[in-house]
């Protein structure tokens, strides 16, 4: 910065000024990245969350991600939801090993989920599979009320606190089977699945209201995986289309 102040000096007055206000930029940006050491990589990740909409636009009906759900991803700390050890991968567009045999999954098929739900503030939202949180606070950063399921003990424990911690109160995590939902809050305007059930869970279509939208991968664990999105039209009406092959974890039911 001083060594661009002393070559603005010999300029003339306007071109100085040009000359400084690129110089103060450049010191704002490192700045930034000093305040926030995450923000470059995290810059990165949400390049490549748009060239791979556009890459499956075509499939998808989504070639450009809404803002709202670009600017959700964008302020989700993701390397909050990742084991300290993966820091330095935390914002690499790839699913991540986040313990007990589940992962967190890709940054683009979070906000390609996201983007399908095409969800409003205060809108309820039922996830199966909370894992480490990390896509109910993306949910949450939309304004939704998210209700969180997850099976495996340990995960909801961690994911509930680490939500708390963060600051997401419009989050509420539950233990239990999520292939039954939630049904003392059903019914709700969508329902987000991060695992894959070989075909689709009839207590969760019944839990989704007339008009809503569900997303959900299924297909067997060594099958083809399809992105399926649910539409509820009436109680005895649903239309179904597949969006994009995808491989998830297994949706793992209870004993």
């Amino acid at each position: 910065m001083v060594e661009a102040q002393r070559v603005c000096r010999r300029m003339t007055a306007w071109r100085a000024l040009a000359c400084l206000l690129v110089a103060l930029a450049s010191a704002f940006d490192v700045m930034s990245q000093s305040a926030d050491p995450y923000a470059a990589r995290r810059q990165s990740m949400l390049d490549e969350i748009r060239d791979d909409a556009r890459a499956t636009g075509s499939s998808t009906g989504r070639p450009v991600l809404s803002e709202r759900v670009m600017a959700a991803m964008a302020r989700v700390q993701r390397h909050e939801f990742v084991p300290r050890e993966l820091d330095a991968s935390a914002y690499v567009n790839r699913p991540l090993p986040i313990g007990e045999g589940q992962t967190i999954s890709q940054p683009f098929v979070v906000a390609l989920m996201t983007e399908l739900l095409d969800l409003q503030p205060g809108q309820k939202v039922l996830e199966v599979g909370t894992g480490s949180g990390y896509q109910a606070a993306v949910l949450a950063e939309l304004g939704a009320q998210v209700f969180s399921v997850e099976i495996v003990a340990s995960l909801a424990t961690s994911a509930e606190a680490t939500l708390a911690r963060l600051g997401y109160s419009n989050v509420k995590v539950k233990l239990g089977d999520g292939y039954l939902g939630w049904p003392e809050n059903a019914p709700f305007d969508a329902i987000i699945v991060t695992a894959a059930p070989e075909k689709i869970p009839p207590p969760l279509v019944q839990q989704l209201k007339r008009g809503g939208r569900m997303v959900i991968p299924v297909g067997g664990r060594f099958d083809g995986q399809d992105l399926l999105l649910v539409e509820k039209r009436s109680d005895d009406e649903t239309v179904t289309s597949k969006k994009l092959p995808v491989r998830f974890v297994p949706l793992v039911r209870g004993r």
